[in-house]
């Protein structure tokens, strides 16, 4: 028995239950949205949901409709808020929502906005919000891709939706005047793009805005473990999805998890994580990764800060927002 435990010991840290803290060292409003998502027996709301069996296709798509659809009443009022009206393009079977504001602060200028939802959610009503959202907020013409999603459409129908609209809007804006931005699973997708774009032969955008990507599909960083329900956004790894999207394909390519492709020739990237973030690791890594290739790299950190920042109305995220206004503005007037 005594060997057995100093072999359980050997392969990592015992910690007794104990509970963590919401820190201190953040705003109160800050706190306010962590604690909001942990329920009264101390345990992440988002841990409670459950997925599907991998063969049940229907309970796939079923989840899939009800996601979209809590994301569309989240997001209800914001078509009044942000403004720019929608045009809705079908290139081949690529769908893209294109918003432009009534007077652009840069008429030649363009960004390409991947949504997130863990490559399962996040399209239609959401998808187009997020071209108004991002439209308003760089005051240039923005194209939000509705990438196709399994369980109908899996790997590599995503990554090819957002290869023709590069290609589309390439034919509308010179590279120098593009900025891909990749929200978790939009920015698996972004680099992924970047990567193939590259191998194809295609030239690269301005720059690249990744929040919180969701680039190691293998999950194999640290913060999987360390972080596993202390993110009240995503308190848990999300494998059985992660395979679903895959439709067979091996995990650790790098067109499925582009943190272990090559780096070299990619555009100046931001990229941005939070101390309680599940996919800190995939950042970190990223980062380093960068770095090494040559690639100018800036790195938001945010303290306490879990999947996907503490979804507006703090002073953090407030901050985060300018950080990457001054990113995306450096990079058009470069």
């Amino acid at each position: 028995m005594t060997d057995t435990k100093i072999t359980d010991f050997q392969q990592g840290i015992w910690l007794q239950d104990r509970i963590v803290p919401f820190p201190d060292s953040i705003s109160s409003e800050a706190k306010a949205a962590l604690q909001r998502l942990v329920s009264a027996q101390g345990t992440p709301v988002n841990s409670l949901v459950h997925l599907p069996a991998a063969e049940d296709i229907a309970a796939w798509q079923a989840l899939q409709e009800h996601v979209n659809s809590q994301y569309a009443v989240a997001l209800k009022g914001a078509t009044e808020q942000f403004g720019p009206d929608v045009e809705t393009l079908i290139i081949g079977q690529t769908q893209i929502h294109v918003a432009t504001p009534d007077s652009p602060m840069r008429s030649n200028c363009a960004c390409i906005d991947l949504h997130g939802g863990a490559l399962l959610f996040g399209g239609g009503e959401a998808c187009r919000i997020g071209a108004q959202q991002q439209a308003a907020r760089h005051g240039v013409s923005c194209y939000s891709v509705d990438y196709r999603l399994p369980p109908v459409h899996p790997y590599p129908a995503a990554l090819d939706d957002c290869l023709e609209a590069y290609r589309y809007v390439l034919g509308k804006h010179s590279p120098s005047d593009i900025v891909l931005v990749g929200r978790s699973a939009g920015g698996n997708l972004a680099l992924a793009m970047l990567l193939r774009g590259r191998d194809e032969g295609l030239p690269m955008p301005a720059g690249l805005v990744l929040l919180s990507p969701e680039v190691d599909l293998t999950e194999s960083g640290d913060s999987f473990h360390t972080n596993r329900y202390l993110d009240v956004m995503l308190p848990l790894p999300l494998m059985t999805i992660n395979r679903l999207y895959a439709g067979g394909a091996d995990l650790a390519h790098p067109y499925l998890s582009p943190l272990f492709g090559k780096f070299e020739g990619l555009p100046r990237t931001f990229l941005q994580t939070g101390t309680r973030d599940l996919f800190l690791s995939n950042a970190a890594r990223l980062h380093r990764g960068l770095r090494r290739a040559g690639v100018p790299v800036e790195l938001f950190l945010g303290e306490g800060m879990p999947h996907g920042g503490f979804m507006g109305g703090t002073v953090e995220d407030e901050e985060l927002l300018e950080e990457i206004r001054a990113f995306v503005a450096a990079c058009w007037s470069n």
